[in-house]
């Protein structure tokens, strides 16, 4: 498999040190020298895609309910920052158009759909071909089914599998969908698992990286890329590999 360009995954922006998934976390993650940042979607009760991670507003706002029960007007008169820390008091839910227009072209665009809502997909790539993105962005979900929809609607898009053990079933499934990544856990990731799936010439991406230690594990064992809160921290440990 040719060697590619490791990827630092800035989780929900810089999420460790702004509130995630606002334009203040995505924004700090730029500056620190990220260029892949991941995104969560979701569809409002109106039709719209939102960049939100849980399916309720409760734990990132000062709103309560669910994502779906309201419309964009609702979500987006809710704070989204006050409960990371007052300095990023009035930092609002962004919307997928308003991310695209703000990022679009400036960093590879890791978008994760988030539950199964009707039109979430297709509304995604919609939103991707109008900004004219589709090389500069990965579709990514733990649900099979958006992935397969993923496909069925937007065959040229990068995609990818969030797993958690990636067993030969679940390889033979990704490359059945002809699916371009497979993430698993971080801490499941060895140098023998990345061998066997560059194998099978899939791209390896890790998730729940939990510690600076465990990213460090990720790399030494030769993954292609991970997400991390800490974007800043990878980055500075890639530059010393």
């Amino acid at each position: 498999m040719q060697k590619r360009a490791f990827m630092a995954i800035a989780h929900r922006g810089a999420s460790e040190y702004a509130p995630e998934n606002t334009f203040a976390a995505y924004d700090l993650a730029l500056r620190m020298g990220a260029t892949h940042i991941e995104i969560d979607v979701h569809l409002t009760s109106d039709g719209e895609v939102v960049v939100i991670h849980d399916d309720r507003v409760d734990r990132t706002t000062d709103g309560s309910g669910p994502v779906a029960a309201h419309t964009l007007a609702e979500l987006q008169a809710l704070d989204a920052g006050a409960w990371f820390g007052r300095e990023f008091a009035g930092q609002r839910i962004p919307t997928l158009d308003d991310l695209l227009e703000r990022y679009g072209g400036r960093a590879h665009l890791h978008i994760e759909i988030k539950g199964s809502t009707p039109g979430l997909v297709e509304r995604t790539v919609a939103l991707i071909r109008k900004y004219g993105v589709e090389v500069h962005v990965t579709i990514t979900s733990f649900l099979r089914e958006a992935l397969a929809e993923t496909r069925r609607v937007a065959p040229d898009l990068s995609t990818g599998w969030l797993v958690g053990e990636p067993t030969d079933e679940i390889v033979e499934q990704t490359l059945a969908m002809g699916l371009t990544q497979l993430c698993p856990r971080a801490d499941l990731v060895t140098p023998e698992l990345v061998t066997r799936l560059h194998d099978k010439d899939l791209v390896v991406r890790a998730w729940g990286v939990s510690d600076e230690a465990l990213m460090r594990k990720v790399v030494d064992a030769g993954a292609d890329g991970m997400t991390v809160n800490f974007p800043d921290k990878l980055l500075a440990y890639m530059e010393e590999e």
